[in-house]
């Protein structure tokens, strides 16, 4: 078994200074980064689906690397919106994952077990919707193509689906389109992995499907209703673990952050039944 943890949009802030002026982006994060190292077994590798800093600063990056860095797991991070690609880039130089492409771009292909993760840089300057450019497809189609009989995983920040909330999806990836195409003809793509959206969410997307992860701190409200801007909450911080194996295909779980109680054992009640 090959298992991936998922965590994403930690909005790490400057020492002391919460998101939104409410959130204690970094405590919960080194919250989400205790849970993951607690898991047992381990993940074989950890993926950050983007938005690793609030607002993309040299500091916030110098808090993400020792933050990351005290996983047990191997990592790769892929930019967010509120990320900065070049900064990304800068404070993870001595990574092989931060300095496959050229320029200020941040993807890569790497080999997890018997999985390949695809990381792709959907994030733009300067503005929170998403978009991957033609160089930034072509490195896509050129990964798949060197092993194209390897499962693999993309990795994103952006999602290329619509979600039902109004607010989010028109901040979502704007030339899904042009992703789907290069997908097509590949029969090895598991799942697309996003974050982003703030809240656990799945769908299809061509011939493979999308599975949002949650934030490791506050969430996005879950709203419906057209036209009503995205707002947020604080529900219950999780991530999601990916397992992989030939004879199950990839499946995922939820799990939270914080600690509930239990576990308890299944016992018969007193008239001998089992619940």
């Amino acid at each position: 078994m090959t298992l991936i943890a998922q965590i994403t949009d930690a909005h790490l802030r400057a020492q002391g200074l919460p998101a939104y002026r409410v959130v204690e982006t970094n405590m919960f994060a080194e919250r989400a980064v205790n849970a993951v190292n607690a898991l047992d077994p381990q993940p074989d590798f950890t993926i950050v689906t983007g938005d690793l800093t609030d607002k993309g600063l040299a500091s916030e990056y110098d808090l993400g690397r020792a933050l990351l860095d005290r996983l047990k797991s191997p990592y790769a991070v892929v930019a967010g919106n509120h990320d900065s690609s070049a900064g990304l880039k800068k404070g993870f130089a001595d990574r092989d994952w931060a300095t496959q492409m050229g320029g200020d771009s941040v993807q890569f292909s790497i080999r997890v077990g018997a999985l390949r993760i695809i990381g792709l840089n959907t994030a733009v300057a300067g503005k929170p919707y998403g978009h991957l450019n033609d160089e930034e497809l072509a490195f896509l189609a050129d990964a798949l193509a060197a092993d194209p009989e390897v499962p693999t995983i993309i990795a994103m920040h952006h999602p290329p689906i619509r979600t039902g909330m109004h607010g989010m999806d028109g901040i979502m990836l704007r030339n899904p389109d042009a992703l789907q195409a290069v997908l097509d003809g590949h029969d090895t793509i598991l799942r697309i992995l996003c974050g982003h959206v703030h809240r656990p969410v799945f769908a299809p997307f061509g011939r493979t499907y999308v599975t949002i992860a949650p934030g490791m701190a506050h969430q996005v409200a879950l709203d419906l209703r057209e036209g009503r801007p995205h707002m947020f909450n604080f529900e219950p911080p999780a991530f999601l673990l990916h397992a992989y194996a030939p004879e199950t295909g990839l499946v995922t779980n939820m799990a939270y952050v914080e600690a509930a109680p239990g576990p308890y054992p299944f016992w018969p009640d007193e008239s001998g039944v089992w619940p």
